[in-house]
């Protein structure tokens, strides 16, 4: 009996493996990885090229030569140094020449205003006072023959010529008094206005030229760029130097277009630099674009991103690479993305549970390039499928399964 029994039991217990190691051979190698908690940063990256915040730059306002260069690259300035000085030959001649034509046309302005030329104006006056005495002895003579025609002693025709002298009299006087008030026409008036207003102006622009042939640092700040050399010589627009407070630099960052409604004011940036590999510089949005602008093959809206650059790492008109943080969860529960399906609008995971897999509903919220936060529907610590080990095999609820590492090994 002892006998039997035990040959029951290794039937039974044969049975068993057997169908263990059938169903094991059914089922289909998954690879998985367990739900955990961590932080979980919504985020998405773009290019940008980096420049100083407040920067002072010159440029030639005309064709001239760099006569001195007292600063290189790189030196620290402070206010009121002097960085170049161009050629101010021509500048000086172009001073002296709006000097002279301002001063001819102040000059034509005064005498219009006294009247004219003053020889011109004294022989007016002249006139018009012997205008003024003709009438007073016309008017003496209309006065005697008037009380000698009531008397009977002169004739209405001497009245009549006494009469038209008084006449001709005033008519000379308001002639002269018109000359002398309205000389010139307002048109004429308003060109020689505007003949000084004019040379004013190519004053104001001749000594604006001048002043910036000595160029002249407005503020403390690093010398980064000088591109000219003494004696050399610039055309007009060239640039002649660059300095700047290399601490606080902004990143001029290009968005694309589906991106931009992602933006907001103040979200975090993270930048990095390829010639830098594992340093991170951290900033701001400071600016959203208003419009968008095409840029070879993209359409793009520009960004502007203050960071921090006390030790002056970050150079100038480098390209890097910006991190634009749109939201931040903390302590998230989170999958990889790669986890996550989709069915019907409905988003699910395939959970591992006593060798078998289950589809689950979860809702989800933040996730950037690798994670994907679940807020509902999952438990910590859950065994998720990633993929089938075999990309032909195909995953359905309630399969057998059997947990592998990347590197092959059952779990």
């Amino acid at each position: 009996m002892k006998i039997l029994r035990l040959i029951l039991a290794l039937t039974v217990l044969g049975v068993a493996i057997t169908v263990w190691s059938t169903a094991r051979s059914k089922a289909i190698p998954v690879l998985a990885e367990k739900a955990v908690r961590q932080n979980i940063l919504s985020n998405f990256s773009t290019n940008g090229k980096v420049e100083p915040v407040e920067m002072f730059q010159s440029f030639a306002l005309s064709p001239t030569s760099v006569h001195k260069v007292n600063v290189r690259p790189g030196d620290v300035v402070k206010a009121g140094t002097l960085l170049v000085q161009l050629d101010d030959t021509d500048a000086r001649a172009q001073v002296a020449r709006a000097e002279a034509a301002l001063r001819a046309a102040e000059s034509d302005l005064a005498e219009i205003r006294r009247g004219g030329p003053r020889d011109e104006l004294l022989n007016e006056t002249a006139a018009l006072a012997k205008a003024t005495t003709e009438k007073e002895a016309a008017q003496r003579n209309f006065d005697s023959i008037k009380k000698l025609q009531a008397s009977g002693s002169a004739s209405m025709g001497e009245l009549k010529e006494a009469e038209d002298r008084l006449k001709r009299a005033d008519a000379e006087i308001t002639l002269w008094q018109d000359r002398m008030k309205g000389r010139y026409s307002i048109p004429e008036i308003e060109k020689v206005q505007a003949q000084e207003a004019q040379a004013q102006a190519a004053l104001d622009a001749a000594k604006n030229m001048l002043q910036h042939t000595t160029i002249i640092a407005p503020n403390r700040g690093t010398v980064f760029n000088i591109p000219v050399r003494e004696g050399t010589f610039v055309n007009t627009g060239d640039l002649i130097v660059q300095v700047a407070d290399l601490s606080r630099m902004q990143i001029r960052t290009f968005v694309d277009e589906p991106e931009i409604g992602r933006l907001a004011q103040d979200q975090k940036v993270s930048i990095t630099w390829d010639a830098a590999p594992g340093r991170i510089w951290s900033g701001t949005v400071t600016r959203i674009p208003t419009a968008v602008q095409v840029r070879g093959t993209r359409t793009v809206g520009e960004v502007l991103c203050e960071v921090s650059n006390t030790d002056l790492k970050l150079l100038p008109n480098i390209n890097v690479t910006v991190a634009i943080t749109e939201a931040r969860a903390e302590n998230a529960l989170s999958v990889p993305r790669e986890a996550l399906k989709t069915e019907n609008g409905n988003s699910f995971v395939y959970v591992v549970e006593n060798g078998r897999i289950h589809k689950t509903i979860v809702q989800t919220g933040l996730f950037n390039l690798t994670r994907i936060q679940i807020i509902k529907g999952l438990a910590d610590g859950a065994m998720i499928v990633l993929r089938p080990s075999n990309i032909n095999a195909e995953l359905k609820d309630g399969i057998a399964v059997t947990v592998e590492e990347e590197e092959g090994n059952i779990l």
